[in-house]
């Protein structure tokens, strides 16, 4: 028997229905999640750290290629060249050491971004477009960045730290 770790995809806004399904059928996941602060206090105060994906332990040997692709909720294993792809359990462990390193901390924060780090928008009027981190605002929850939608000239956005994620990667 081989368990190994698997990228399970994950409709919008489904991982924590998709990790409490998976929990009741006994199954080994990993589904990472960061404190937030979010301006609206009846907001989720915490967010998946890979919005639209959780981490499976299983034998697809024993279970089969397509046994996550019927569970409700989700889109299927990240495959390559039709093969699930095999998530190293290094990668694992380094990934929990990281999201203990952020609660320990208290949540995420902008004190992780440099001017020049590459974002993500992921919620919001913006949420796909990548920009450029500018600086952390005095609310410490806030950030500006540089954001070309409508022009090739970037403009200045204002976003709840909360909205963005960063991209491997600097631009300057």
């Amino acid at each position: 028997m081989a368990t190994h770790w698997y990228a399970l995809r994950v409709k919008p806004h489904k991982e924590r229905f998709v990790r409490e399904w998976l929990e009741g059928q006994k199954m080994t996941l990993f589904a990472p999640h960061v404190q937030v602060q979010p301006k609206n206090p009846r907001a989720a105060k915490e967010r998946p750290y890979f919005p639209g994906y959780l981490f499976v332990q299983a034998d697809l040997q024993q279970l089969g290629e397509n046994a996550f692709q019927w569970v409700p909720g989700t889109v299927g294993l990240v495959s390559f060249g039709g093969q699930p792809a095999v998530v190293p359990d290094q990668l694992i462990r380094e990934l929990r050491q990281r999201i203990e390193q952020i609660r320990a901390s208290g949540g995420l924060t902008w004190a992780e971004l440099q001017p020049g780090d590459r974002i993500r928008i992921v919620n919001g009027p913006f949420a796909g477009y990548e920009a450029i981190f500018d600086m952390g605002l005095p609310a410490k929850d806030r950030v500006q960045v540089l954001l070309s939608f409508l022009s090739k000239f970037p403009q200045p956005v204002q976003l709840d730290v909360s909205d963005v994620v960063k991209v491997k990667g600097r631009v300057w």
